[in-house]
């Protein structure tokens, strides 16, 4: 009797010990699988971050571009329109340097005639001079032959 109560209770004590572990290997299952949910969901959250993280940078660089495109494009606005009021201005310029170039020119040239004139002038002058003084000396030559050849006769009188 002894002996079967004995056998009884090994088996009793045994059974409990299965369960026992049964029961912890079961609740060493459960950890398990939570722990796994736990990692898959905090990967789901990083890559999550990381995609939003990555769109946020994409539409930070296309804003940048955007603002470099427009940027590019107002100073080659501006370049364009300096160059042309540039080249404008400064056909302004040699459309003036040309009028003046021309008024030296159209001044040079009524000097140098007015210079000719002057010239021309006193050339008229100096010779209207040396022709008086010449018809000047040659009618004092002529009277004095005159006078000459009167004194002349006056002597031939005289003498006879």
């Amino acid at each position: 009797k002894e002996k079967e109560r004995k056998e009884k209770e090994r088996k009793e004590k045994e059974r409990k010990e299965k369960e026992r572990k049964e029961k912890e290997r079961k609740e060493k299952e459960r950890k398990e699988k939570e722990r796994k949910e736990k990692e898959r969901k905090e990967k789901e959250r990083k890559e999550k971050e990381r995609k939003e993280k990555e769109r946020k940078e994409k539409e930070r660089k296309e804003k940048e571009r955007k603002i470099e495109r427009e940027k590019g494009e107002r100073e080659k606005g501006e370049r364009e329109k300096g160059e042309r009021e540039k080249g404008e201005r400064e056909k302004g310029e040699r459309e003036k340097n040309r009028k003046r170039e021309r008024r030296k020119r159209e001044r040079r040239k009524r000097k140098e005639k007015e210079r000719k004139e002057k010239e021309r002038k006193e050339k008229e002058r100096k010779e209207k001079e040396r022709k008086r003084e010449r018809r000047k000396r040659e009618r004092k030559k002529r009277e004095r032959r005159k006078r000459q050849k009167e004194m002349g006769e006056e002597r031939h009188k005289n003498i006879f």
